[in-house]
């Protein structure tokens, strides 16, 4: 993609090369269902009818878009597009299964992380408010992740007991 965009619109200046590909990308993206053919009509469609109408936000194409070079050099960097668009679809499943290991990496550093401090304040607190409530006799808490979990286990418990009950 970047090889290919040093070589097109040789004319035009950095801003308005820079432009036309991210306009062209966009487009492409959207509509991925139609050939290069295809988009590169539409494109030029639209180009034409905004610079009739003084509306462009390229008007810089007025001398340009029929020219030969510059149908081909958006022709290859549409064509360039989809390629793109369609290895980063194929490596999806590969970016997902990434993301979810990641994911469950960081919760299990955190939850060892949780293990080697102690607990808070209001974890004891919150504890020992369930401990009377339900008369469940205290443990010695010694880190972040036994308090959570024995917190998480009391109300996990009784939740179920006054489900019954209900």
């Amino acid at each position: 993609m970047y090889q290919i965009k040093n070589r097109i619109y040789p004319a035009f200046d950095k801003t308005q090369k820079s432009g036309i590909c991210n306009f062209l990308r966009a487009l492409v993206k959207q509509n991925l269902d139609l050939s290069c053919s295809e988009i590169l009509e539409k494109f030029l469609e639209d180009q034409k009818y905004y610079l009739e109408l003084n509306a462009s936000r390229f008007p810089f194409l007025e001398n340009v878009i029929d020219d030969s070079d510059f149908l081909k050099d958006t022709e290859d960097y549409i064509k360039e597009c989809i390629k793109y668009y369609e290895y980063k679809e194929k490596q999806r499943p590969i970016i997902e299964a990434n993301k979810e290991f990641e994911k469950k990496k960081r919760k299990f550093l955190q939850e060892v992380k949780m293990g080697h401090e102690p607990p808070t304040k209001k974890q004891l607190y919150y504890y020992d408010r369930l401990c009377k409530k339900y008369n469940i006799e205290k443990q010695e808490l010694t880190s972040k992740l036994e308090a959570r979990d024995e917190i998480d286990r009391i109300i996990n418990e009784h939740s179920r007991d006054s489900k019954n009950f209900g």
